[in-house]
């Protein structure tokens, strides 16, 4: 088998200067205030809310019909502030948006499961983490997505021959790394010669991590990845996770073993020469 990346793509991006948005603070009073409005409500999450766990909200009214956006004077007006915000822009794509106020400026949003990447992560951490979400949560602009990711695509991003790809190739945000779909993932050499029992070990191998992280649910994804805190039982989950990845890159000349980055970014490189070369 030949593995070959998913496509990743932007969040959506609200365009909106804040009024489709709705913070965690005021989505008591703004039901309360709009009673039936709940189905137009959707989480809203980023990188910082996926590593942190903070709730945002988000107003999706691209199935509302004229009628809801009236009967609900909270919605109402929240649209009506967002269509003179882009008629006031200086820029001339913001005031074409004008037209359809209710929506956010660019949807991207997956109507499936998908893989949700914080674009920002701490240098300090042995692994960024990233998670599957409900296409649902609607993915806003300061995370990177793949849809219809499967167990196996996440495996693959969150083993350790993935993360030392990403710490030499990505950019940086002060000392944090700043991953990037065009840098980081669309040039990372993905295992070509995988056989499919290689596969289906790395999937296993993938959702044991998820299971070790589901044993700690009352733990962001921040805590579970601080190297102070990480749960032995999800270090273990990754090391076997990283042990299985390994294996998979060995029939495209991987080492048996690796003592250090330096050397599984060298085998990388290697593998991306060789691929390129190809084209």
């Amino acid at each position: 088998l030949t593995a070959k990346a998913p496509s990743m793509q932007y969040g959506s991006m609200p365009i909106d200067n804040g009024h489709l948005i709705i913070e965690q603070a005021d989505k008591k009073t703004f039901l309360q205030e709009n009673i039936g409005a709940r189905k137009f409500i959707r989480r809203y999450i980023g990188g910082e809310e996926l590593l942190y766990g903070n709730p945002r909200w988000c107003l999706w009214l691209k199935d509302a019909q004229p009628t809801d956006i009236k009967k609900y004077s909270g919605i109402a007006e929240r649209v009506r502030l967002n269509k003179n915000f882009r008629q006031g822009s200086k820029r001339a794509n913001t005031v074409q948006l004008a037209a359809t106020p209710s929506l956010f400026g660019e949807i991207r949003q997956p109507e499936t499961t998908y893989l949700l990447l914080p674009k920002v992560s701490s240098s300090t951490r042995s692994y960024m983490p990233m998670g599957f979400m409900s296409p649902r949560m609607i993915a806003s602009g300061s995370s990177l997505l793949v849809p219809n990711a499967s167990l196996f695509d996440f495996g693959i991003l969150q083993s350790h021959m993935h993360m030392a790809w990403m710490r030499y190739v990505c950019g940086r945000m002060k000392s944090d790394y700043q991953y990037s779909a065009q840098i980081v993932y669309n040039n990372f050499p993905w295992p070509q010669q995988l056989s499919a029992a290689q596969r289906e070990i790395i999937e296993t191998k993938a959702q044991a991590v998820l299971d070790a992280r589901a044993a700690f649910s009352g733990s962001t994804l921040a805590q579970l990845y601080d190297p102070l805190t990480m749960p032995p039982a999800l270090v273990k989950a990754h090391q076997a996770l990283d042990a299985a990845v390994d294996a998979a890159y060995r029939a495209d000349g991987g080492d048996k073993t690796y003592s250090s980055d330096a050397q599984r970014v060298a085998f990388l490189f290697r593998r991306y020469a060789a691929l390129t070369s190809l084209v």
